[in-house]
């Protein structure tokens, strides 16, 4: 019988290499497009394209331009990101 280090030793092994971490930058959004998207100029600069999370769809969070987020980008496509938090 495997001892549980072991054990624990194989189940690190199948799930692969940790997940790389989204890029959590603040922004201003500029405009409302359809189907839940919002176009977010960020404070470095770039202006991306951002979806709502599902946590801010299912609370009903509602966004106009002006609001200021958070917005999560991956690290392989920093043109696209998710909208995770509204400003008060």
């Amino acid at each position: 019988m495997a001892s549980r280090a072991a054990q624990r030793e194989k189940q690190q092994a199948r799930t692969g290499p940790a997940k790389e971490e989204a890029i959590e930058i603040d922004g201003l959004v500029t405009e409302a497009l359809p189907n839940v998207m919002f176009r977010v100029q960020l404070d470095n600069g770039p202006i991306v394209l951002g979806h709502i999370s599902g946590k801010m769809r299912k609370h009903y969070i509602k966004l106009v331009p002006g609001d200021r987020v958070k917005v999560e980008l991956s690290p392989y496509d920093l043109t696209r990101g998710r909208i995770t938090f509204r400003y008060r």
